[in-house]
């Protein structure tokens, strides 16, 4: 065989080992399995079932706390300030001399008054005894009527001269006594308005200072015509009438602007006869003592006043609830372990958690955790929750 015969031979070997083995990788590929879509496991949740408890119905509002009492302190006599006896912001006590105007001249006006007063007191005693004397002679005819008359006249006209001396006196000493300027009630007292070597006058009168009545304290506040409308079904029920709410000490709750919750608790003082037409709202007023100071004078308050006690109610965390187009919403689990979403009433605040009033039914298990993985219509994995009810 010649060599060009053998080298043909070689390549066409060459080229049936490439083919078998290009076949072969062709058929082994064929032979592994294709890629498939598996779906994720359904999400986690954390559920809870509605908490039924009984709750206290409140009526809420906004108000401001006030002074009981709080005045503007006047000189009443005209003279130099000798003496401011308090440091601006003081809490003094009924009695407390504040003020001090100049007290020697009016003391010495009193002081003539009183000698005045002497002098007529006496004139008195002489027209007594001479008008005694005129009588008893002319019982006798010793004396002349007109005698008579004219002691009369006298002795009179001396006690007439000793009550208007007696009258000057008391002015004089009511005067004096406006020359200490005295707080009326208990309470704090602002910045002086009047130094000391200031000359005041009593006409026009004027302004020392202000004292303000720290303890109790008012918060007046206002309702809607809807709240007063449930507050009177709840009295009515209770076979409460108007005369007897004042006799019930009905509690009041407020919460200042940077506090959780009301704190603060007093009684029910004042309900307005009426209501206002232009606003549609009952003013009302609540009486705290306020031990603590913690409610100023001009501070705004959240208030609250319960209307019915031990109501049963059906409770979920505050967080749970949505909202859209329709009103507020829940997402609740169903025993398929899908999701679905019911539109619901809310109705009062109980801590962190809010009543359900309607649209829910006891025993649903309701989405507390995981809300952005619940999805209406697909199914989850519920793990059950607990929450506690203040």
């Amino acid at each position: 065989m010649s060599g060009a015969c053998c080298s043909r031979m070689a390549s066409g070997a060459r080229r049936a080992a490439a083919l078998l083995s290009i076949t072969g990788a062709l058929l082994l590929a064929g032979c592994k399995p294709q890629n498939r879509y598996v779906a994720p496991p359904p999400p986690q949740v954390g559920v809870m079932t509605p908490q039924e408890r009984p709750i206290t119905r409140y009526v809420t509002g906004t108000g401001n706390v006030s002074a009981v009492n709080q005045v503007d302190l006047f000189a009443r006599v005209t003279g130099i300030v000798q003496e401011i006896r308090y440091r601006d912001g003081d809490s003094v006590k009924k009695g407390d001399v504040l003020f001090v105007i100049e007290p020697l001249p009016y003391q010495t006006q009193l002081q003539q008054a009183q000698a005045d007063q002497a002098g007529k007191e006496a004139q008195v005693k002489q027209a007594d005894a001479e008008y005694n004397r005129q009588a008893q002679l002319g019982a006798k005819d010793f004396a002349s009527r007109s005698a008579v008359d004219t002691a009369l006249a006298n002795r009179d006209a001396a006690r007439a001269a000793a009550l208007a001396a007696q009258a000057a006196t008391a002015q004089a000493a009511i005067n004096y006594s406006y020359t200490q300027v005295a707080a009326p009630f208990d309470g704090e007292v602002s910045a002086h308005l009047a130094d000391v070597g200031q000359l005041v006058t009593g006409s026009p009168p004027t302004k020392l200072a202000t004292i303000t009545q720290m303890e109790p304290v008012w918060v007046t506040f206002t309702l809607s015509e809807q709240d007063v409308l449930r507050v009177r079904a709840s009295l009515r029920e209770r076979g409460i009438g108007p005369a007897e709410v004042r006799q019930l000490k009905v509690p009041v709750e407020v919460g200042l602007q940077k506090e959780s919750g009301y704190p603060h608790r007093g009684v029910l003082d004042y309900v307005s006869p009426g209501l206002d037409p232009t606003t549609g709202t009952i003013t009302a007023r609540g009486v705290f003592a306020n031990a603590g100071l913690a409610l100023l004078p001009g501070l705004f308050a959240r208030v609250r006043v319960p209307v019915a006690r031990n109501v049963p109610a059906m409770l979920v965390p505050e967080t749970a609830i949505g909202a859209d187009q329709s009103g507020r919403t829940l997402l609740v689990v169903d025993a398929q372990d899908a999701v679905q979403l019911v539109h619901v009433t809310v109705g009062d605040v109980v801590g962190d958690m809010r009543e359900i009033t309607s649209g829910l039914q006891p025993g649903q298990r309701v989405v507390v955790e995981g809300l952005q993985r619940a999805v209406p219509g697909e199914k989850v994995v519920p793990t059950q929750r607990t929450a506690s009810v203040p």
